[in-house]
């Protein structure tokens, strides 16, 4: 059972990110009530919080990629935060599949100060380009390793060798909140030997992403991200005013735990969150499989009349990196391929190899 260590954790050179207007957004189907989203900024501006990324959680111009557009656009988004996060250091959320560059190169030009720029780990080469362009419009670029536990940090390490040291950081991300503190500390200490700032972002799928985020500075990270409520896609992320106080035990209260506290229960009345399915995500994160694809799962269990685990186990196998939503549909035609071919055999009919 891991326990924090007794080493000392200084707070000093440690940041806290939110992200409860961005991945706080699939939590209420990125729609949001505008008078709202600026009392909440205005309140976070008062907060010692270092960083806020607020827009749509699946990244700019993501109604490209046909996913719903957030009610409040980028330009909107860019708008409120230069007019009440006077003190505070706000960004949002890339992707290369349908983020422009010329977007966020206009973003910037309006105020914005960082962008993370999200992928997995197996697409970083082919997209070496795009990140080396994003420095050139962007400040600060942040690469977020999006579902960092499915590739090995060996593999992993070699995918980063043509990332340039220009960027602001790298981040390891738990998107199936399936990491445990020796996996953060593993992944952690490995990247941290070729970048100079470190990330980590934590999903709650088995209750672990705060202890997670605690490990993750114990290893070397400078940067943790949390969400009000913690209040985030499926499972959601880390309590930002849990970080906090966690932080203050360990070392001094830094971040002003109470007012965050105070923060967590204004989203908690105000943001109306989707209820997750807790079945999936306990499933997914064990498994491997991201909640993004539970529809599909659900969808293809009833079609086939089979279990979602199932589906889940044999889409990994299938798949060679992380699971895409190709291998979910081969899954559920393999289990009834399968199926056919025991129910067949069972009746003595021939089967898909041939008569008994």
């Amino acid at each position: 059972m891991y326990t924090i260590s007794d080493q000392l954790i200084k707070t000093e050179k440690i940041e806290l990110l939110d992200c409860t207007l961005r991945d706080g957004s699939y939590s209420v189907d990125f729609q949001f009530e505008e008078d709202f989203v600026v009392d909440l900024l205005e309140r976070i501006n008062e907060t010692p919080i270092c960083k806020v990324e607020i827009g749509h959680g699946f990244g700019v111009e993501a109604e490209k990629s046909g996913i719903r557009s957030c009610n409040i656009d980028h330009y909107k988004w860019s708008e409120i935060a230069c007019s009440v996060l006077t003190e505070k250091s706000w960004g949002m959320f890339a992707q290369p599949e349908f983020t422009q560059l010329d977007t966020v190169a206009k973003l910037c030009d309006r105020g914005m100060s960082f962008v993370r720029v999200g992928m997995e780990p197996d697409r970083v080469p082919e997209n070496i380009e795009y990140i080396q362009q994003a420095t050139d419009v962007c400040e600060q670029v942040y690469l977020n390793l999006m579902k960092s536990s499915a590739t090995p940090v060996n593999d992993l390490l070699s995918l980063l060798d043509g990332v340039s040291p220009s960027i602001a950081g790298l981040y390891i991300v738990d998107s199936y909140g399936a990491m445990l503190p020796r996996d953060v500390h593993e992944y952690v200490n490995a990247v941290k030997k070729h970048f100079s700032v470190i990330g980590f972002h934590g999903h709650n799928n088995l209750g672990m992403a705060n202890v997670n985020s605690i490990a993750a500075i114990e290893a070397g990270a400078t940067i943790v991200d949390g969400t009000l409520n913690g209040i985030g896609r499926g499972a959601g992320n880390a309590e930002i005013e849990s970080l906090a106080g966690l932080l203050t035990v360990l070392d001094t209260d830094r971040f002003d735990y109470k007012k965050l506290a105070k923060l967590a229960e204004l989203c908690r009345v105000n943001m109306a969150a989707i209820p997750e399915d807790r079945e999936m995500q306990v499933l997914g994160s064990v498994i491997g499989i991201h909640s993004g694809y539970f529809s599909l799962v659900e969808e293809l269990s009833a079609e086939y009349d089979t279990d979602p685990a199932h589906i889940m186990e044999v889409a990994v196998d299938i798949a060679a990196q992380s699971p895409s939503k190709a291998d979910m549909r081969a899954a559920a035609r393999r289990i009834a391929d399968r199926s056919e071919m025991r129910s067949n055999s069972h009746s003595g009919q021939p089967t898909l190899g041939g008569t008994r």
